[in-house]
């Protein structure tokens, strides 16, 4: 295929660094943007995701489906062959199991909330 036809994508990760930008083609599914966030993870960051589950990425307002094609995801903008088009990554690893000591009187465990900032 023709360099024109590549869509290129850079991450902006939750301290404002980016990731990229990569080519992908516009029939690349989001799950192996997912897969190559996960595998290229800059070490040095303090919240790291173990796999694709612990990602959402966000593109235009709106988080993608792993089952969407890069291409469907971009939206109409005219003529991005030349543009970098940056993709917002939201890391948010599993949560450990609860502990028993961190039980309430009632037995019921706290529930955790986990606010979420875009900048």
């Amino acid at each position: 295929m023709a360099e024109e036809e590549l869509v290129k994508l850079k991450f902006r990760l939750y301290d404002g660094s980016d990731m990229g930008p990569f080519q992908y083609l516009p029939t690349s599914n989001i799950a192996m943007l997912w897969e190559r966030i996960v595998a290229e993870w800059p070490k040095d960051k303090k919240i790291a995701p173990k796999g694709a589950n612990d990602i959402k990425l966000i593109n235009t307002g709106k988080i993608l489906e792993n089952d969407k094609m890069v291409g469907q995801c971009i939206g109409p903008f005219g003529d991005l062959s030349k543009a970098v088009i940056t993709m917002h990554v939201v890391a948010q690893p599993s949560v450990a199991k609860v502990k028993t000591a961190e039980k309430e009187e009632d037995g019921v465990p706290r529930k955790n909330l986990y606010p979420c900032s875009i900048l």
